[in-house]
């Protein structure tokens, strides 16, 4: 059964034995997005930056892996539209827009990378990055290089003028404990798949 799907994601390998797939499919793109969610309200206000810190990346890494690109993909823009439509679902803060404001505000360009970058980490997952720990840290790297890109580009348009000024506040404060979430992340991934195939 699983070289029948080694080429596939998580999702892809769990449901190969079920006749219902869509509709398991969906609960999974739904409990991505409720992850989510739940993730950005661990957040961590600082008092140098408008960028708070939250768990929002690691979900993001990690469901994107486990769905595959194109649901992965889904779930994140899910996720953007839940927020756009005034749900509480992003990161909780005083001085932050709320609803489809925050797409454009400070934080904008992290929260509009959360597709792609689940989209690109989902990619390598379905290609087996996300089956033994060193490729499985290099896809959490990129998914979470991507999310920089974009918030660290999106200060440095809208808020700072200045792209080492956007480093500074965007990037450097948090760059660390993001390379420890991701080096988590990795460590999880393996091992579900070794779950799923003493269990399947």
């Amino acid at each position: 059964m699983f070289a029948m799907v080694s080429s596939g994601s998580m999702l892809d390998y769990s449901v190969a034995r079920v006749e219902a797939r869509t509709p398991v499919r969906a609960a999974a793109v739904g409990l991505a997005v409720v992850l989510t969610a739940l993730a950005a309200q661990f957040t961590i206000p600082l008092p140098f930056t408008s960028v708070p810190f939250t768990l929002t990346p690691l979900v993001v890494m990690l469901t994107g892996a486990a769905l595959g690109a194109r649901l992965g993909f889904v779930a994140q823009a899910l996720y953007l539209a839940a927020g756009a439509a005034g749900l509480q679902v992003f990161a909780p803060s005083p001085t932050l827009p709320p609803g489809a404001l925050r797409l454009i505000g400070p934080t904008g360009g992290y929260l509009l990378a959360y597709p792609i970058a689940a989209f690109v980490t989902g990619f390598l997952a379905e290609r087996g990055w996300d089956r033994r720990y060193v490729t499985s840290l290099a896809s959490m790297l990129a998914g979470l290089a991507i999310i920089f890109a974009g918030g660290v580009s999106w200060l440095a348009i809208s808020v700072t003028q200045s792209l080492p000024a956007a480093v500074a506040t965007g990037f450097a404060p948090f760059v660390a404990f993001d390379i420890l979430k991701a080096a988590a992340a990795a460590l999880i991934l393996p091992g579900a798949w070794k779950l799923l195939k003493d269990t399947l």
